[in-house]
């Protein structure tokens, strides 16, 4: 097609770029012809002009579309160029974390510099099996490749890793043996895998060092053989090794290190074994300090250093020899600090007793002198003399240098040698892998003879690996019958001509170093003479004349001359090696050996090994003495025949390449440099390949593919029923131009480029026709919308109006209305006016008047108040004024009359003191008498008028006293009323000032009040509000605290609900954990079982030659120790004639360990059967002592002093038999000597095999035996000690009397003296205690012999009872005693509660004992009465020997057995008797020889089973402990044999799995255990059995049913692995929703149903194919549901394994086919009823990862979703399927990195398992509920099919 149809506006297309080398633009415009500028958009957003170049015209390179960015092959991209290339590895490492890719043919392998998780076994075994292109690229698809085209096509293989230094070829060498050594196993005992993976640490420590790019760089090529047998199972391993660079022993550039090893024996120099070495630290020796960086960074060399010494172990190299390694790497690191002083230009000397040099001499056992001698001096041979000439110091130390290099490379051939002879295998090799870890190219600053070396390898696997492809290509177009065009690919034949042929570089080079004088210069001239301007990949640098330049097929790489003779010839002086070949230390001289000897240490036969396929070299005729010689061939003339050998040897192998690329030279984890990663994959052939395929027809499609992606590019007119016919008719429309495709006979083929534009018109046919959909189903959308909004507009308005309308009327009511209301209002208004106007002018009236009357009124009254006032105040003035004037007056009479007195009183003084004062006085006296007299007189008769007139007066002043008196009283009442109001107005007055005081008071009080009112108020308010607000905080704290209380109660319920939940969960787990631990050793031992059965057979047909009727029986051996006690004795018997018949030509030595240790148990055995006997003749002679003193139970003493004569004289037989066994075996041995005697066939071999088993069984009955007369003695020795006190004493003297040696009973005396003094002392200080003691211990005696008076009494009547009554009272008697002592102490405690709360802890732990010691002596009576059974049969056998012994006394006193009971008569149907002989007639027609399909149709469900199980019962009934044996054993054995042979047969594993749990639970319904009885009928308890307990049957039943359903699972895996991938995943289950993406070179399995294809349908019908087979063989609906369980885990599983390893399958339309398919599985559980089984869960993980296909993936909000959502899932899983998520179309998007890493951060915290793939081969627990029979055995027919006749109901 043209530029123009493809280059056009928004195409895509690189350009150039300096830094990134290629950049991404997008153009602006139409691409025109004749256009020489292009304008483009960067992805930065910047415009650019790119002007194409005039003279090719080329245009850039176009773009895949992004539907085809991350495919897995690179040839499945359109365009194949290298911007294509880089782009595609780039997005797969940096956005998808993919670091493998293929090329065609080649893996590209991107080192990570990162541990990732995908190495795993798990890994390995979802590849193993699997086509390459069926799974995501990897390593181990490489491997598997190989391994399964070498089993395929019978031809060896070769896998070759290459790469820089540092891109991961050791680490991918090392998984590729990891997978083989996985995958094929070991053919023998000796792990050969263990030691093929184990070599890699040796070699790494040995020839691996630091470089600048590396810190782990290979500096050696290897290449190894991994052996098969014709099994392919790796039976060896042969390694060969090529150029180790030793110049890296005695030289390192900076930042870089010598070989790894110097620097671990340097840090373990501390350890004692190491101190003879004397070193040191690394920086302390020349040869390890010159890079100055002794430490890698993360590398502890110490721990290397055991690790080595570990491998070196495991390989065989002994302690002495790893030792001897270390001695001469110390003495390399001693050699190089030997320095020397110079004496002149052409001589030199070492200073005297140089100490490194002493060190060396020492370790190496040479002698110092003459080593010392000739490191400075050398030898030089003439044809007549010899000379001995000094060396200058530089010689000497290039010599010393030399030798150093030498012995190193030596020592590394040495080990390489050990190695491959502990990988030597003696059995003959069939087939090999090899896997070749070479250098790849290699240019640096300074190239030197290593580089040139290296990239002549290059140039040879580049020849070998483009003529491969090239042949590939050829084959598939001759396939396909496409005619073939020859493909220009770069042959870089004349390249390597240039380099190996005659007159080439290393001719020339070769012969350069023969001559005396040769220099690099001379050399360089040579090659400038021969080569420049005469070949054209030959270049001469333009400013030296001692380089040269070679046009490899990678880049120009420009070599230094300067070294490369030295190199090449590789010279050490012979009297140096002479020296250290007389060493005294004799591992030294070792390896010098093959010095005379034509191999060097790059040899291909170094090993010793010729390898079988490989095509050997043509031998030269050598003349005489020319070996002598041949170890001077030169270096580039090994390597070259060397690699010429490789050559040979890849030619006739297989090869597949793994090409691994560094991503950058810093180590950064995951980081990608574009220039580096260009660099890498021109040089190793990628890009190469890339050309090769695009110069043919890259993208290949089969006709099928290409009819369904470009479906839409077709007419309904050009389908036709021919897919070949249709596709060329529409690719001829398509593609007018022919030569772009190709039609094959399955395949279409097409140039480059051609599907990208099928798929531009693919996406432009399904935008177009997007856009006619958009658009229609856009105009539906906005007609149906505006239909809608046209109805809602119609109605809004209909609404509208009626609301307007409604509206209107409203406002016409209203206004009427609200004038209505107005003027009624307005009325109403005035009227209140009024009313309220007129009513305030009569209260203002009324007020005012009353105010005024209430003025006047107060007026008056306060006049005539004042009145009043005045009236009484005037009064009391005058009152007042008149009492002050007569006061004043008396008191003024009062004072005159008192001076007057005063004055007399004076004069009568003085006159009394004179008589006359007398005489007057008494004159006066008389004259006053008589004065009186007559004024008595006088006042007389006044008196009486007086009187008249008082009496008068009296009666006036009496009316007129009344009246005053009223009056007065009138006034004082008025006066006191005055008075009173007086004081009322003064008291008023000074109330009213007192209450003016206090009002102002009060005010001011009131003021502050108010304030402080105020202040209180708002404090009070400012309180309240605060306590309001924390009231409410209160309120919400105490509604959060009650919140989170009820939470918390919630929480802690619900997390003691989880804990309890999750601790239920967890021990179920723990319980299914040991399940499947048990289940998988029963697996194991059936495995190993089976494989001892095949040696066994193999030894068989090996040793035997088969006659006519020889029959080998199979092992009998079983999981179980109770098979080997209960084995079948008449396999046996049938064993012993087929033995006779062996020949004895042919025998195998016997194992003579075996015949040891068997002897060595036989001993054993007579020893420990002799000290039963000795302790049986003690005790013996002990009851008969106390023979006497049991007269109360003379008859039971009898009998047990009887029975145990009876076992002692069964003892002795026994062991006079094992005698009898044991001498014959010695016989049979010492007759003859040869080693024939010991062989198989022989009859010392037959006896001792007779003897293996007969000891065997013997051994557990003894031990059983022991066990029973251990407890008899122990219960006889209790029951004499109470009864007779002599015993000890008895026992005493015996032990006395055995003590013969006088010594010994005088050391006896002494000790017991010793004894009894040390007894006395201690006795006399404990008496004064026990004296105090005995006081408080007196009433307790008291109380305890009454309770031992009341327990005697209830023993004896125990006694009396019979053994389970005696028991039941006995723990009757103990309740109620701890009854009433908990009585007792519970009045005891009263007072203190914590003593009797420990009494009652106590006393409950006491009845918790005692009622597990009423379990353990139900157990113990159960126990005995079974082995007591089993010893009355014994005994009854032993009767009829035994009656001679025994006295006719004693058989009267012999009671009578149990076993010896007659038996009621009982109805005994639901038996079958049949005979002894009949028994392998029975077990042949019941189950080896039964066909499961005819009996599960015709009869009932688990027929055998219960045939079986009556016969059991019959030999049960019989009391026939060896019929019942030999019959279970019989057919546990022949259902292995069924299961061994028809093993694949789903329906034979299937039967016997029912039948067998059918048995099982038969065994325990028929038991007799109450816990198995619970659903029985009467008479089908009647049926238990009465005799055995075969419980330890029922356990090897088990262990069988669970070794059958591990076997069912492996049949149903294997029948449904081919199915579920294609069904589950590949089929279109719903066609047309998911398209096929372009394939590359590894084409994958189509999705499309072809006729041989699996689809869902297929594994439903495989399913109900199980469920029917099972339900017709009558298996338990919980086994079935088990089974399902099981069936759909591994669907679930195998569907996400492949899910997360492919790539193509991780897309939205696969996720909704998973959806869908699950959905169908889910269904087919509903209809089956079995949606409880649990298989729905197992399908978890699948439906998450599905669900997480189709669920958004942009948004923080998807992320949280996601990782809700997918909790089945582990985050390697979820991270794995996003980064794998790949659009199948245009209109899907990529999962950003930011998304997954913010998935990431939110999974981090998960704890879950770092496994990226689910377990398919996990097998959950199997467990077998109990499920009794509800039909009756009497009613069981056996029918005439079955060929049973001879069985008989009873």
């Amino acid at each position: 097609m043209a530029a123009s149809e493809l280059y056009t506006k928004f195409a895509r297309v690189w350009i150039p770029d300096p830094e990134e080398v290629w950049k991404s633009a997008e153009l602006l415009k139409d691409y025109k012809p004749g256009d020489k500028v292009l304008l483009l958009h960067l992805e930065e957003g910047k415009d650019l002009e790119y002007r194409l170049d005039p003279k090719t015209k080329e245009l850039p390179h176009l773009r895949n579309p992004d539907i085809l960015v991350g495919e897995n092959d690179l040839t499945a991209l359109s365009y194949l160029h290298e911007p294509a290339v880089l782009h595609n590895l780039r997005v797969r490492f940096i956005d998808s974390k993919l670091i493998y890719t293929y090329c065609g043919i080649v893996l590209v392998a991107i080192n990570p510099y990162e541990q990732l998780p995908i190495y795993g076994e798990d890994i390995i075994n979802a590849y193993s099996g699997q086509n390459m292109g069926d799974m995501d690229p990897h390593i181990f698809a490489v491997a598997e490749e190989a391994y399964k085209q070498m089993a395929r096509d019978e031809r060896n293989q070769s896998i070759i890793v290459s790469g820089e230094s540092g891109a991961g070829k050791t680490v991918s060498a090392k998984y590729a043996m990891r997978y083989f050594a996985t995958v094929s196993g070991s053919a023998s005992e000796a792990n050969v895998e263990e030691k093929v993976l184990a070599s890699n640490p040796i070699m790494e420590s040995i020839g691996n060092a630091k470089t600048t790019r590396n810190d782990n760089s290979s500096r050696f090529g290897k290449y190894i053989e991994i052996g098969f047998d014709k099994r392919y199972r790796i039976i060896g391993a042969n390694m060969r090794t090529y150029l180790l660079e030793k110049s890296r022993v005695v030289f390192q550039a900076e930042e870089e290190r010598n070989y790894h090893i110097f620097y671990q024996l340097c840090a373990s120099a501390q350890l004692p074994e190491f101190k003879m070495l004397r070193l040191g630290n690394a920086n302390s020796f020349h040869y390890t300090k010159q890079g100055g960086s002794p430490v890698i960074e993360g590398v502890d060399d110490a721990k290397e250093m055991a690790h080595t010494r570990q491998a070196c172990t495991l390989l065989g190299i002994s302690e002495s020899y790893q030792m001897g390694i270390f001695r001469i790497l110390a003495g390399i690191l001693h050699l190089g600090n030997v320095a020397f002083t110079s004496r002149d230009s052409d001589s030199c000397t070492i200073p005297p007793k140089h100490e490194p040099l002493s060190i060396f001499c020492d370790l190496m056992g040479v002698d110092y002198e003459e080593m010392c001698h000739w490191l400075c001096h050398r030898k030089l041979a003439t044809a007549t003399e010899t000379y001995i000439k000094p060396i200058s110091k530089l010689q000497a130390t290039n010599a010393r240098d030399a030798l150093a290099k030498h012995i190193y490379a030596k020592l590394f051939n040495w080990i390489v040698d050990h190695v491959n002879q502990a990988l030597h295998s003696a059995v003959k090799q069939h087939s090999f892998i090899g896997v070749l870890d070479i250098y790849g190219f290699e240019t640096f600053e300074i190239n030197s003879f290593e580089q040139f070396c290296i990239n002549y390898a290059n140039e040879k696997l580049q020849q070998q690996f483009n003529m491969h492809v090239f042949k590939l290509e050829q084959e598939e177009y001759m396939k396909e019958q496409i005619p073939w065009t020859l493909i220009d690919f770069y042959d870089n034949q004349p390249c390597i001509n240039l380099i190996e042929s005659k007159l080439g570089v290393l001719d020339l080079l070769d012969e350069e170093c023969k001559m005396p004088k040769g220099t690099d210069d001379t050399w360089a001239q040579k090659l400038y003479n021969t080569h420049l301007n005469k070949c054209a990949l030959f270049e001469k640098p333009r400013l030296s004349n001692k380089a040269f330049i070679i046009q490899h097929f990678a880049d120009k790489v420009e070599y230094q001359c300067e070294g490369f003779l030295e190199k090449n010839k590789d010279t050490v002086f012979e009297e140096q090696i002479k020296v250290l070949k007389s060493s005294k230390f004799k591992m030294l001289p070792e390896l010098f050996q093959d010095d005379e000897k034509a191999i060097s240490p790059t040899s291909a036969t170094s090993s010793g090994r010729t390898p079988l396929t490989r095509i050997p070299a043509k031998a030269t005729k050598g003349r005489p003495g020319q070996t002598a010689k041949e170890h001077k061939k030169t270096v580039g003339h090994q390597f070259r025949n060397s690699l010429h050998l490789l050559m040979e040897t890849l030619n006739a192998t297989t090869p597949h390449y793994v090409r691994c690329i560094k991503p950058n030279d810093f180590k950064f984890p995951f980081t990608f440099d574009e220039k580096r990663a260009v660099q890498q994959l021109r040089a190793c052939g990628v890009l190469e390949t890339i050309r090769i395929s695009a110069a043919g027809f890259p993208s290949r499609w089969t006709y099928q593919e290409f009819f369904s992606r470009y479906r839409v590019l077709m007419k309904q007119k050009d389908v036709l029923g021919d897919r070949k016919q249709t596709c060329k008719n529409v690719l001829e429309k398509l593609i007018l131009d022919k030569d772009k495709y190709q039609f094959g006979k399955t395949k279409i083929f097409f140039r480059a480029g051609q599907v990208a534009y099928l798929e531009k018109l693919r996406a432009d046919k399904l935008r177009a026709a997007c856009i006619r959909i958009q658009k229609t189903i856009r105009g539906w959308l906005l007609r149906k919308k505006y239909l809608r909004m046209r109805k809602a507009a119609i109605t809004v308005q209909r609404y509208v109006r009626g609301y307007q309308a409604r509206c209107y009327a409203k406002f016409l009511r209203r206004t009427n209305a609200a004038v209505i209301i107005q003027k009624y209002w307005r009325m109403y208004v005035v009227h209140k006016k009024y009313k309220i106007k007129r009513a305030a002018t009569i209260v203002l009236q009324s007020y005012l008047r009353g105010y005024l009357a209430r003025n006047r009124y107060r007026k008056i009254l306060r006049e005539h108040k004042a009145v009043i006032i005045q009236k009484w105040i005037r009064g009391w003035l005058a009152r007042t004024h008149y009492k002050k004037s007569m006061h004043a007056i008396i008191y003024l009479q009062c004072c005159f009359r008192r001076m007057m007195a005063k004055r007399e009183l004076k004069k009568l003084k003085i006159e009394a003191r004179s008589v006359e004062r007398y005489k007057k006085l008494h004159i006066g006296m008389e004259n006053k008498i008589m004065q009186l007299q007559r004024k008595v007189d006088e006042q007389n008769k006044d008196y009486k008028c007086l009187m008249e007139k008082l009496t008068n007066l009296e009666g006036i002043y009496n009316s007129e006293t009344e009246k005053l008196r009223s009056d007065l009283e009138r006034l004082q009442l008025s006066e006191e009323e005055a008075k009173v109001a007086t004081g009322r107005v003064l008291s008023l007055q000074e109330e009213i000032a007192k209450l003016r005081k206090d009002l102002e008071q009060t005010q001011s009080e009131k003021k502050t009040i108010e304030e402080r009112a105020d202040r209180y108020k708002q404090e009070t308010e400012q309180l309240v509000s605060n306590l309001k607000e924390e009231n409410t905080l209160l309120k919400q704290e105490k509604e959060t605290l009650n919140h989170l209380i009820v939470e918390q109660a919630k929480e802690m319920t619900e997390t003691m609900e989880k804990k309890l939940v999750e601790e239920t969960k967890q021990l179920e787990l723990e319980l299914n954990d040991e399940r499947l631990r048990y289940q998988n050793l029963l697996n194991e031992f059936s495995r190993l079982e089976e494989r001892y059965d095949d040696l066994k057979e193999e030894m068989t047909l090996m040793v035997n030659v088969p006659k006519p009727g020889h029959k080998r029986t199979d092992s009998t051996h079983s999981s179980n120790e109770s098979e080997y006690t209960f084995s079948s004795e008449i396999a046996d018997t049938e064993d012993i004639p087929s033995r006779t018949e062996e020949p004895s030509e042919k025998k195998v030595p016997l194992d003579m360990s075996l015949f040891l240790k068997l002897q060595k148990r036989v001993t054993e055995l007579e020893q420990e059967k002799q000290v039963m006997q000795d302790e049986l003749d003690r005790k013996e002679e002990q009851m008969l002592r106390s023979k006497a003193k049991e007269e109360e139970r003379p008859q039971i003493r009898g009998a047990e002093l009887e029975y145990e004569s009876l076992k002692r004289q069964e003892l002795e037989s026994e062991n006079k038999k094992l005698k009898n066994e044991l001498n014959e075996l010695r016989k049979a041995l010492s007759e003859k000597s040869a080693p024939e005697v010991t062989a198989p066939g022989a009859p010392a071999y037959r006896v001792l095999m007779e003897q293996l088993t007969s000891v065997s069984e013997e051994l557990d009955v003894r031990k059983e035996e022991v066990l029973i007369l251990r407890s008899q003695l122990v219960s006889q020795k209790e029951a004499i000690q109470p009864k007779n006190t002599m015993t000890d004493s008895t026992i005493l003297l015996e032990d006395v009397q055995k003590m013969k040696d006088k010594g010994e009973i005088a050391q006896a005396y002494i000790g017991l003296k010793e004894t009894n003094r040390l007894l006395e002392s201690q006795l006399q200080s404990q008496k004064r205690s026990h004296e105090n003691e005995a006081e408080a211990l007196r009433g307790e005696i008291q109380s305890l012999k009454e309770e031992n008076n009341r327990q005697q009494q209830l023993l004896a009547q125990n006694l009396q009872l019979p053994p389970e009554a005696r028991i039941e009272a006995s723990l009757q008697h103990e309740i109620t005693r701890l009854t009433n002592e908990n009585l007792y102490f519970e009045e005891l405690y009263a007072d203190d509660p914590k003593k009797y709360q420990s009494y009652r802890i106590s006393l409950y732990k006491r009845m918790i004992d005692l009622m597990e010691q009423l379990e353990k002596q139900d157990k113990t009576v159960r126990k005995l009465k079974k082995q007591l059974k089993v010893f009355a049969k014994k005994i009854g056998e032993l009767e009829v020997g035994q009656m001679e012994n025994i006295s006719p006394g004693q058989i009267i006193d012999e009671p009578i057995r149990p076993v010896n009971i007659p038996r009621k008569e009982k109805d005994f149907q639901g038996m079958l008797e049949y005979k002894k002989e009949d028994e392998q007639k029975l077990v042949k027609n019941l189950i080896l020889e039964l066909k499961p399909r005819g009996v599960a149709v015709n009869l009932i469900p688990g027929l055998p089973a219960y045939i079986l199980f009556m016969c059991v019962r019959h030999a049960d009934y019989l009391n026939d402990d060896q019929k019942v044996r030999s019959l279970l054993t019989s057919t546990i054995n022949s259902i292995k044999k069924v299961l061994k042979k028809r093993g694949d047969d789903f329906e034979t594993v299937s039967f016997w799995l029912s039948n067998t749990c059918r048995f099982l639970h038969c065994l325990k319904q028929y038991s007799g255990e109450e816990g198995f009885m619970k659903h029985n009928t009467s008479r089908q308890n009647e049926h238990c059995l009465t005799n055995f307990d075969l419980a330890e049957y029922r356990q090897v039943l088990s262990d069988l049913a669970i070794q059958i359903y591990q076997q069912l699972v492996r049949v149903l895996e294997n029948i449904l692995q081919p199915m579920i991938v294609s069904g589950m995943l590949e089929h279109e289950t719903i066609q047309g929703v998911s398209g096929v993406k372009p394939t590359g070179l590894r084409k994958r399995t189509s999705s499309i149903a072809d006729e041989g294809t699996y689809t869902l349908d297929s594994i439903l019908r495989q399913l109900n194919s199980f469920h029917s087979v099972m339900c017709q063989h009558g298996m338990d609906p919980e086994l079935i549901k088990q089974v399902v369980k099981q069936m759909f885990y591994i669907v679930g599983a195998i569907t996400l394994n492949n899910l997360l390893l492919r790539k193509d399958m991780c897309s939205w339309s696969k996720g909704m086919q998973i959806r869908y398919n699950v959905s169908q599985l889910e269904e087919w559980l509903r209809d089956k009823n079995l949606m409880n089984s649990g298989a729905k869960e197992t399908l978890e993980p699948l439906i998450q990862a599905a669900q997480l296909l189709q669920v958004k993936k942009k948004t923080d909000d998807d992320a949280e979703a996601i990782c809700s959502m997918c909790n089945a899932l582990t985050t390697a899983q979820i991270v794995k399927v996003l980064n794998l998520y790949t659009p199948v179309n245009e209109f899907e998007e990529r999962v950003s990195v930011s998304f997954i890493r913010t998935i990431q951060m939110r999974l981090r915290d998960r704890k879950d398992s770092p496994q990226l793939l689910m377990d398919a081969k996990h097998i959950f627990p199997v467990t077998f509920p109990f499920n009794p029979s509800s039909l009756a055995l009497e009613t069981i027919q056996i029918p005439a099919s079955l060929g049973l006749g001879f069985i008989s109901r009873v």
